[in-house]
């Protein structure tokens, strides 16, 4: 069984530049990155707590990557990418104003 949270696999659309950085990474066993979830999140709160910024979550960060590729991305492919079923979901990540929404008119 993949280890999802829905545990449905998926292939992750890359940038062009994606595969080159990746492949200078050492080679592990297991995760790309060797990590656990647990040594991410640790990791995470670490660097936040070092940063003095407080009140934000790992998910806070996922928001506002979300938020940023909606201002790249069509609702279906958005989906796609950041692996939604339910477009619905995604309606929190479009925030344009009408000023924005009109200029992609022209």
């Amino acid at each position: 069984m993949p280890k999802t949270k829905n545990g449905t696999s998926r292939k992750v659309p890359l940038s062009n530049a994606a595969p080159s950085l990746l492949s200078e990474l050492p080679e592990t066993e297991g995760a790309l990155f060797g990590l656990t979830s647990q040594q991410i999140d640790a990791n995470f709160r670490a660097a936040r707590d070092k940063a003095e910024i407080e009140n934000l979550t790992f998910h806070d960060s996922r928001h506002e990557a979300i938020t940023r590729l909606a201002k790249k991305l069509d609702v279906l492919s958005l989906a796609r990418m950041v692996g939604h079923r339910d477009i619905r979901m995604l309606q929190v990540y479009y925030n344009e104003t009408p000023e924005e929404l009109a200029r992609r008119l022209d």
